[in-house]
């Protein structure tokens, strides 16, 4: 039986009888590619974002040794003027590098001569009248069965990457691997044998000398999607349906999935997370207590210039530059703060906005998984910063304007002597980084349009949380009684004319030359 020749559509028939979201028109898109100059395609996402389930969809749609037309006829492809004309049409090459990476993994000097041999013995067995010439490579006898068949191939690569991210011990494989890739989808003759090659994986492919490796594919990335944004991760009309198809809180699905921005598409939601939670009715962090192959901790503490300033900012709701365009797409060569956030972002960590050039963390799972991370290290003022926060809320609940004033001093101290700065950015940075805790409870809401101005922290408490919502507005060298006055008169709790509960109006101000914060607490 082969291995990796026209293996069926048993995969892709498992999914349509789960939870499937129809994400078929990618097929339509990758037949508009076969036989041109674009048929090369390299598709990155982070882990559990689809990109197999992608594969095994356009794996059972092109192989010809089965008949798929009943997993396909109630899908958007089957109403594409292109769904006949491919369907089920060609021989399918379809290689899972990851079997190969855990085949080999005493031994992952070998992995790509493995591969070579491996995968020409199962041409040998399924094109048995077709027989290799002594000295042949795998791209050679490809050319030998297309031109004995008269057929080109399909080939599709899952998790492309697999060898790259996992052996780090072995650079001159990487090199070795990125050469065998070149002779194959880059040679003379790889127009004759393939009609197309789809790629998936999490990097993108390696640079050198910012040009990529195998700069012939059309690479679809997590900052450059080009039109397969809505192809992978959920949209916000199919979390919707799921959402009432399941009876769960679409507002909850929210908080702890979306946040993604991806080229375009301004939300998208963790995918694996999602059915995870609709199916178990319950919300927690899925995605991350996966198997992920590179661990947070080992990028967010290298020490880069810049790299902690930015942590601290993103741990306090902020979104920071980053410089993309350095970063070689090599985890064995990060050379800066950027490229570490760079690789943060191509692992799911950080959303990317291409717009603005800024990233930040995109839910309260992923949110999660850095307090998890920070928590385990020893950036000790930041771990007590995020105990304090807890004391923080509930004294502010509380009503306790004094003790609250003291404790963001202690916090906005703490915060600046890590950050470089010790200014308004500063001190809004550290009254995010204050009131962390609430991210659990409440949504936030910072510079709120509201009545005639805009309130600098909003926090409204989530369904069935039994809170009162929170408007804070922050002063630079004034007083506390004038942020109170400035919430009244600007009527920021216009904000809140959909919210029936309580409202605490909490004025801060921050004394440039005492150091110190002066608070005042009033009910609304």
């Amino acid at each position: 039986m082969a291995e990796f020749i026209n293996l069926g559509n048993s995969s892709f028939a498992k999914a349509r009888n789960s939870e499937y979201v129809d994400k078929s028109g990618l097929i339509a898109f990758i037949n508009e590619t076969l036989r041109t100059e674009h048929q090369f395609t390299c598709v990155c996402r982070c882990r559990r974002f689809g990109k197999s389930m992608a594969a095994k969809m356009l794996s059972a749609y092109y192989d010809k040794s089965c008949n798929s037309r009943a997993l396909f006829h109630d899908l958007a492809i089957a109403q594409h003027p292109t769904f006949e004309q491919y369907l089920n049409r060609y021989p399918v090459i379809y290689l899972d590098i990851t079997d190969f990476t855990t085949s080999y993994k005493d031994n992952m000097g070998a992995v790509v001569d493995m591969m070579e041999q491996r995968i020409k013995a199962d041409l040998q067995e399924v094109f048995s009248d077709v027989k290799l010439k002594e000295g042949n490579d795998l791209m050679s006898y490809l050319l030998q069965v297309v031109e004995h068949t008269g057929e080109q191939f399909i080939m599709i690569v899952d998790e492309w990457d697999a060898i790259c991210r996992e052996a780090p011990k072995y650079p001159e494989l990487m090199e070795n691997y990125v050469k065998w890739l070149r002779r194959i989808f880059k040679g003379a003759n790889t127009d004759r044998v393939f009609a197309g090659v789809y790629m998936t994986g999490i990097l993108p492919i390696k640079q050198y000398d910012t040009q990529s490796a195998l700069n012939n594919f059309e690479e679809y990335t997590m900052v450059s999607p080009g039109g397969l944004a809505g192809y992978f991760g959920f949209l916000p009309t199919e979390v919707e349906y799921l959402a009432e198809k399941y009876h769960v809180d679409k507002e909850q699905i929210k908080h702890w999935y979306d946040g993604y921005q991806i080229g375009k598409e301004p939300a998208v939601y963790n995918p694996f997370s999602v059915i995870k939670a609709v199916k178990r009715q319950s919300f927690e962090s899925y995605w991350t207590n996966t198997d992920a192959y590179e661990g947070l901790k080992q990028y967010i503490m290298l020490n880069f210039d810049g790299l902690k300033d930015a942590i601290v900012s993103l741990l306090a709701g902020n979104s920071v530059p980053v410089n993309i365009g350095m970063f070689s797409n090599d985890l064995n060569n990060i050379k800066s703060k950027d490229d570490a956030l760079s690789v943060l972002i191509h692992l799911g960590y950080l959303s990317y906005n291409v717009e603005t050039k800024e990233a930040r963390i995109p839910n309260y799972e992923v949110q999660q998984e850095f307090e998890n991370t920070v928590a385990g290290s020893d950036w000790k003022i930041i771990v007590d910063t995020l105990k304090q926060s807890e004391y923080l809320l509930n004294q502010t609940l509380e009503g306790n304007a004094d003790v609250v004033a003291e404790a963001i001093d202690r916090i906005h101290a703490d915060e600046t002597s890590i950050l470089r700065y010790n200014d308004e950015n500063s001190l809004m940075c550290a009254l995010y980084m204050a009131y962390y805790f609430a991210k659990k409870d409440y949504t936030w809401y910072r510079e709120l349009p509201a009545g005639k101005g805009f309130a600098d922290l909003v926090l409204i408490p989530r369904k069935g949380v039994d809170s009162p919502a929170i408007v804070i507005e922050l002063k630079y060298n004034k007083d506390a009684e004038s942020a109170i006055t400035q919430i009244k008169d600007k009527r920021y709790s216009d904000a809140l004319k959909d919210y029936a509960g309580n409202i605490l109006l909490v004025g801060i101000n921050y004394d440039k030359e005492t150091k110190q914060h002066q608070c005042v607490i009033e009910r609304g």
